[in-house]
This record gives C-alpha cells, structure tokens and sequence, in this order.
C-alpha cells in the first residue's frame, strides 16, 4: 500500500512542478497556483496515508492514531482546493468568485475544525495504520469524525460531477477533454474509495467484515482517481506548452546544418550552459545568432552562384518557391566559406551595394524560413551542388 500511494505522490509532485517551475510567476496567476496547490495537496494527502508515513507521525507526536485527523483534514483541504480550483477555472465575475470561493473554505475549515475536536474528544488508545476506519467505526467520536470526512468528500466530489457536466456541454477542445477527465477521476473516487470506506464501515455497523474494501481496494482507487482528476486539470495547460517545446527542439534540430555552416561568424556571446534550460530558449538563441551572421554575410552574397543555383533547380523540376530556397542556401553556403577562408580577404565589410541580396529568412519573422534554408542547405553538400554551382558561376 505505501509503495502505491507514494507512487502516485510522487507523480502529483512531478506535475506541480511542470506546471510551475517559477513559483514567484505562477503566484500571480490564480489559476496556476489553484492547480498548483492542488497537486500538491493531493501528494500530501497520500504522503500522510501511507502506513509508513502514519507510523511516523504517531510516534513524533506520541498521540496514538494521531496521522487519523491529520490525514482526514488534508483529505477535506485536498476536497476543498478542487472545488477552489474549478471556481477560479470557470471564471466569471471577479465579485462572484470571490464569494463562492469563500464559502468552500469556510466549508473546509469547519469540517476540519469538527473532525480535530471528535478526534480529541474520542477515546482511540489502539494504533491503527490500516484499517482506523473500520476498527474504530462503532468508538463515540471517532464514529462521527469518521462519518463526517467521509460525508464532506462526498460532497464535493458531487457538487464536481454536477459542474463538470454543465461546463462540459458549452465548451469544446482541450478544455472539453479535461472536464471529462476530471468527471472520470471523481467518478472512480466515489465508486472505489467513498462507496468502499462507506459501505466497510456500515458493515461494521451492522455486524459484518467487509475490511478489505477499505483496506485494499479503496487505497488504489483513490491514488488512480486522483491522478485521472489531476490529469484532467494539467492537461489543458500543460499540453499546450508541451507542444510548443517540442515544436521548439524539432526547429532546434533542423537547423543544425545551417547552424553549422555559419557558426563561426555569430558575434552573440553564448548563454552560460543551462541543462534545465527550455528548447524554446535554445531555439530563440539559435535563430538569433544564426540571424546575426546572416546578416553579417549579406555583402558576400554572390548573385551569379544564386543565379545558377536557381536555374538548375528549376531544370531539376523544381517550383520557382524551391529553387529561390535553393538559391538561398547556395550563396550561404559559398559566403560563408569565403568568409572563413584564411587566405581569402572577406568581403563583409564592404559598404557598397544598394543592390545586395536580401535573405528571405533574415526578413519575415518565425523559423519557418530559416528551417526551410536549413533542409535545403543539408541537401547540397549531399548533391555536391554547391561546389557545382560554385564552379559554373566562377566559370560565366
């Protein structure tokens, strides 16, 4: 059981993280810190569940059962924080969700005050780590605070299922898929977890052992539909992201070939080496240096190479927008080869040339243009056209 429910722990933890790896950026969005705390009350919650954990506590406080409150109070925060986290989610005006937000925590607080003073009032000298619920399910006090927790996730997790429904007929896309997973997660809690503890402790009510359903299956079913909810929530902002970022190292990778090309030309000093680094940020400092020495080799474009690199595209079959690409990637690649020719005066600083050459990637924004020059600059040393057009210009 502790392996399961630190697991899952440990993965809420991960995604807390993903969500906000700058935590003072993430304080001034309502949004990210609802999901935030969220999460990681839901890792807290599991963390405090676990035997090993409940063990711990007991035996640092020296209050037998002493985890029992404390577990049940993060359950009621964790309860209390998805229904913060779907208010602030759905929006609305700012008056309004401000009070209903309000009373969810005032909620809170009086079920967790209620279930800390049964728990001090109730007589429980047994260390339980497994089965509290339902060894203590007929002790005054802890009966009640037993109940109580119980009936307070219940309602949450109801007055969740009624919002997700609503919200979902009116939206589409991402956000549509997230409150079906979050309708799924709450789901599988209230059937594993909330009808398992319910029905093992009136079992006890009534004379019966149904133990294993709290002890065994209501763990997992928690831990699984606290990750499907947890999903449902970090999906639709992380993925998103993630796209971006994997967009970001795809363009990071294409341009390697024009990268290498004209490296040695960039005069933008290179960031201190990071691996934590994003590849949005490894991509916005490679467009900007390759920007540079592009810029940098302008005067050394030479006309008659991208002349003749164009023509014989063109007889290659290719549309006039392929062969200007490939035009492109000729003159860069025999500027750039003059320009590091230690025997060979480089021509970039020459201020003549009303008439010089304008890169199309160096004059529209994104990498599109530059990843296109790329992948044509990665097929002419494969063609040996660049030393061909190279030659038959030198030679017109």
């Amino acid at each position: 059981m502790s392996f399961v429910v630190y697991s899952a722990a440990a993965l809420l933890a991960v995604s807390a993280v993903l969500l906000s790896p700058k935590p003072r950026a993430a304080l001034r969005n309502p949004l990210t810190a609802s999901t935030s705390a969220n999460l990681a009350l839901a890792a807290c919650c599991f963390t405090c569940s676990a035997p090993v954990t409940l063990s711990a506590v007991n035996a640092a406080t020296g209050v037998p059962n002493f985890g029992a409150p404390l577990t049940y109070s993060l359950i009621t925060a964790y309860s209390c924080s998805l229904l913060v986290l779907l208010i602030t989610w759905r929006g609305g005006s700012p008056a309004r969700v401000r009070r209903l937000v309000c009373r969810v925590i005032a909620g809170c607080a009086f079920l967790i005050t209620a279930i800390i003073v049964l728990f001090a009032l109730a007589d429980a000298p047994v260390e339980r780590l497994r089965d509290l619920d339902t060894y203590y399910s007929t002790t005054p006090g802890m009966r009640e605070m037993i109940a109580l927790y119980l009936l307070g996730h219940g309602v949450c997790a109801l007055i969740m299922c009624a919002v997700c429904l609503k919200w979902a007929r009116t939206v589409t896309g991402l956000l549509r898929r997230g409150l079906w997973l979050i309708l799924i997660g709450i789901v599988v809690d209230v059937v594993g977890f909330e009808f398992g503890k319910i029905t093992a402790v009136v079992a006890r009510w009534t004379g019966h052992d149904l133990d294993f359903l709290s002890t065994d299956v209501a763990p997992p079913m928690a831990s699984l539909g606290a990750l499907i909810c947890s999903a449902g929530f970090v999906l639709p902002r992380l993925l998103p992201a993630a796209r971006e970022q994997w967009r970001s190292l795809w363009d990071y990778r294409e341009l390697a070939p024009l990268w290498a090309a004209v490296r040695e030309l960039t005069t933008v000093p290179k960031p201190a080496p990071s691996w934590w680094q994003f590849p949005k940020a490894w991509l916005q400092w490679r467009e900007l240096s390759i920007h540079d020495a592009l810029l940098q080799l302008t005067p050394a474009f030479d006309k008659s190479v991208g002349r003749a690199a164009y023509t014989a595209a063109r007889a290659r079959g290719h549309t006039p927008e392929q062969a200007r690409v490939v035009c492109e990637a000729a003159m860069v690649v025999t500027a750039a080869r003059g320009a590091q020719d230690p025997g060979r005066e480089p021509a970039l600083d020459d201020p003549g040339g009303a008439d010089r050459y304008r890169l199309r990637a160096t004059a529209g924004p994104g990498t599109g243009d530059l990843v296109q020059l790329a992948r044509a600059l990665r097929r002419l040393p494969l063609t040996g056209e660049a030393n061909k057009v190279t030659v038959r210009a030198s030679q017109e």
